[in-house]
């Protein structure tokens, strides 16, 4: 509303975007601009959508009630669901949330002309329970009254923290000017999900679930070839900063799969896309002069994935090859992150806070004891595999992972010294 100011503060509207889950408020009516009259309430107000109403009294408590649906002068009772009353400011004007749920939907919102925003909301009736002191002090003397609309679709707590870890990862920036985007090598047994974690991840900033990487599962494995996959911010979107590097899967045998000593020259930058992997072990010199790399063609973390429901039945050979592949790792001094992959099928509970709660405690003390890696380095993950639509849980452990990712390579990028902006001529 052009010329008419808010009263809530910046650290009032997190607040109150906290309780919503909404981006975006429109202040619809002001009491000490519009006048307390029901009428231009209602003119102002009805028909609106989803709105929420604040009172400001004399003892410094911020309140209100919050209705998904319209008012409409009905002269009757809403039905509403989602209503709720709440607190932001309690005594002498502390912050203090508080969120007051419907009890009995049937009469969240009274509804009536020759009112203003009326949540039917007495201590003693069956639609809302709750103290009088807790919310407003027993202080019904307001000196304002403003009623916002709520603008767009009702956002979730997790679907804010996943917009939020999607941002992070959108405006990371390498610090080096010579590194525009790190790149990330994603290596593990085969069948544990490495090809997958990239699709899923890709999935999660096109929108959809999508499979660009050769994915699946053999006695041998699916990739064949050295890859490298940038992420793209959307179809048509920008590039994100990041690549992920995929190759062939690590065998228990010997001669098959991905060997150790390969890993040196793809570390190094030496591999280009699309190298047929498995020859390097024999063609070491042919792959060095491929190229003479730089610091932006090597690989910035490493990604080890790791099926969590095998991680206790894992070989004592299968798990030498990649204590081995640790080590040669190490020698480079690169990061790395295991990804514990199927925590679904691990603790198939379907509920976020139960996965990172419960598998920490099994699989990943197991996969931190047999690997000799800290348990800080260790992330589930679930991979889209069988979905045809994304889930927001699903998309928080994945970019929970890929966040680390950078974080990690962002500490190994730490070791090269600061390159200033060259001037402009």
């Amino acid at each position: 509303m052009a010329g008419v100011k808010s009263r809530l503060t910046q650290d009032e509207v997190k607040q109150l975007q906290h309780l919503l889950g909404s981006r975006q408020f429109s202040l619809l009516y002001k009491a000490s601009v519009h006048g307390y009259n029901a009428s231009i309430f209602h003119a102002k107000c009805d028909t609106q959508g989803p709105t929420v109403a604040i009172g400001y009294n004399g003892s410094g408590y911020i309140f209100g009630g919050f209705t998904s649906q319209s008012y409409v002068s009905s002269g009757a009772y809403i039905n509403d669901e989602k209503a709720f009353l709440f607190r932001l400011k309690g005594k002498e004007g502390v912050l203090s949330p508080l969120k007051i749920p419907v009890k009995t939907a049937a009469g969240a919102i009274y509804d009536y002309s020759a009112n203003g925003p009326n949540f039917a909301a007495t201590s003693s009736n069956n639609y809302y329970t709750y103290n009088v002191a807790d919310l407003h002090g027993n202080d019904l003397g307001l000196i304002e009254c403003e009623v916002y609309r709520v603008e767009g679709k009702l956002i979730s707590k997790e679907k804010m923290e996943r917009e939020k870890i999607m941002e992070e990862i959108r405006s990371y920036k390498p610090y080096l000017n010579s590194v525009p985007q790190i790149r990330i090598l994603v290596l593990g047994p085969i069948g544990a999900g490495k090809s997958s974690f990239f699709n899923s991840v890709n999935s999660v900033f096109r929108g959809y679930v999508t499979s660009q990487a050769t994915a699946g599962s053999d006695n041998t494995s699916v990739t064949t070839q050295y890859r490298t996959y940038p992420v793209k911010d959307g179809r048509d979107g920008k590039p994100l900063p990041i690549v992920f590097c995929d190759t062939m899967g690590i065998e228990e045998k010997l001669g098959t799969g991905l060997e150790i000593d390969e890993v040196s020259n793809i570390i190094k930058g030496h591999v280009p896309d699309r190298y047929q992997v498995g020859f390097l072990q024999f063609c070491a010199v042919q792959v060095t002069s491929f190229s003479t790399p730089s610091l932006k063609d090597e690989i910035h973390c490493v990604a080890i994935v790791i099926d969590g429901c095998k991680i206790e039945i894992l070989s004592e050979k299968l798990e030498e090859k990649l204590k081995q592949l640790r080590r040669k790792v190490n020698q480079f001094g690169i990061p790395q992150l295991v990804l514990l992959t199927k925590v679904d099928e691990i603790c198939p509970i379907g509920e976020l806070f139960r996965i990172i709660l419960f598998v920490p405690f099994l699989q990943m003390r197991i996969t931190a004891e047999k690997l000799g890696i800290p348990l800080a380095q260790i992330v589930p993950v679930k991979n889209y595999c069988s979905e045809l639509d994304l889930s927001c849980d699903v998309d928080i452990l994945l970019l929970s992972a890929v966040r680390q990712l950078i974080r990690l390579a962002e500490s190994y990028l730490d070791n090269f010294p600061f390159e200033k902006p060259k001037k402009e001529l």
